[in-house]
């Protein structure tokens, strides 16, 4: 299949199907306990993102439908992150970015449970929600992550002033707003957390997609970065150029620059060094496993993310309960591809346990990372990862490497690449 034909084939099956409903065998109050007596057993799934929508797949795929797959999802729709910058930057809209889950759930036979999960009982294993409950054999969490509003506690009850649009959704939408008001000559403040944080969105492509929509609609404006971290996290070299070079003028960029105070009103942030005042302010808090790793208790408790084995992803700490994509506490990038290949080993290591198999004792994969910077150019950073049995870690492998320069041509990969990606996820 062909982008033009994929492209073709996104919009007319995954745009229609939200006019469909998105049931679940839940949805009126009762238990889903009674499992087929031929399958080989129940996998639960919380969460229904790039990491929690391929685990189902390829679980139900590999397993030959053997295996009974129960996916557990709050949301109705599912709205990527990755391409949602460029949103901020006007090239995209957030329906472009929006999709059903009728053709997921039909194409695999899953099971699927539109509710919120409120309590997760590891040791009678049994996943407690708003209108029922569901038992497993093996639990699966892929839940994303939550922010932590810690030092900036006026921060969480200020989202519609303050958006951190970090799940892009609504709040993609309001920050572009607050952009397209702001008055020629105004400046737009973002903060940075200290990593690890998920990306994409990316901080760096978002101070780029701002600075893109400026300097085409309102030159006079400027964006200010408050990184937290010491220097640039992300493809370094290739964003610092373009800030000062594509960008110069426009991008003023601050490292080691953490916001201690904030005033919702005036939209004012203090830092060690200075008092900043924005007409537009987007602070993007630190973040850790989402709630239902926290309801599972299989969060750390000092650093708030998930330790893993990682030729199963089981937890290390809960038995029978695995954790995939953003939430995990490793070396590896927090990025939607990351999150697919982690589901896959996750899949295949659970078909082979539970047909009393010995999982893969080294996985490899690859991650890809595109930025856009501006509605067009885009560059992009590759690594390979290898399992090192020895330290029990993911590590990166010889060769990759990133981008010599931004490029039209890369653009259109990364767009290939989202065709491709919400193609083998949603379909």
């Amino acid at each position: 299949m062909n982008n033009i034909q994929r492209r073709i084939f996104i919009k007319s099956t995954l745009k229609s199907s939200l006019v469909l409903s998105a049931t679940g065998v839940l949805n009126a109050c009762g238990s889903l306990n009674v499992k087929n007596a031929n399958s080989m057993g129940r996998v639960v799934v919380i969460g229904g993102g790039y990491a929690g929508l391929a685990a189902a797949k390829y679980i139900r795929m590999w397993s030959a439908n053997k295996i009974e797959v129960v996916v557990i999802e709050k949301s109705s729709q599912f709205v990527s992150c990755p391409l949602s910058n460029l949103v901020l930057g006007g090239s995209k809209n957030i329906q472009d970015l929006t999709f059903g889950y009728d053709f997921a759930k039909k194409n695999h036979g899953i099971t699927w449970v539109n509710d919120e999960v409120t309590a997760v009982d590891a040791v009678n294993k049994n996943v407690i929600m708003k209108r029922g409950d569901v038992s497993y054999d093996r639990l699966i969490i892929a839940p994303g992550v939550d922010m932590i509003y810690d030092t900036l506690p006026n921060l969480e009850t200020a989202q519609n002033e303050i958006p951190h649009a970090w799940k892009a959704g609504w709040q993609t939408v309001n920050l572009r707003k607050q952009l397209e008001a702001m008055p020629d000559g105004g400046v737009f403040v973002m903060s940075v957390p200290r990593a690890p944080y998920r990306c994409p969105p990316g901080p760096y492509e978002r101070a780029c997609q701002v600075a893109s929509y400026f300097k085409a609609h309102k030159p006079k404006s400027k964006v200010i970065v408050l990184d937290a971290n010491p220097e640039i996290t992300s493809k370094k070299v290739l964003f610092a150029k373009v800030f000062n070079e594509t960008y110069a003028g426009i991008v003023d960029y601050r490292a080691n620059s953490i916001i201690t105070e904030l005033d919702v009103k005036t939209k004012t942030v203090k830092t060690e060094f200075e008092i900043i005042q924005a007409n537009v302010l987007n602070i993007i808090p630190p973040q850790r496993a989402g709630k239902p790793a926290q309801l599972a208790k299989v969060d750390n408790v000092e650093n708030r993310w998930c330790d893993v084995s990682f030729l199963t992803y089981e937890s290390t700490t809960v038995p029978n309960v695995h954790v995939i994509g953003d939430a995990i506490d490793s070396n590896l990038p927090k990025s939607a591809h990351m999150a697919t290949n982690q589901a896959r080993i996750c899949a295949s290591a659970i078909v082979e346990i539970m047909a009393n198999r010995s999982p893969d004792p080294s996985p490899v994969f690859a991650n890809t990372c595109y930025s856009f910077i501006n509605d067009k150019e885009a560059i992009h950073v590759a690594t390979v990862y290898r399992y090192e049995a020895n330290k029990k870690i993911m590590v990166a492998a010889e060769g990759g490497g990133v981008s010599a320069k931004p490029s039209a041509q890369e653009g259109d990969y990364a767009q290939a690449w989202a065709m491709n990606i919400w193609s083998d996820v949603l379909t």
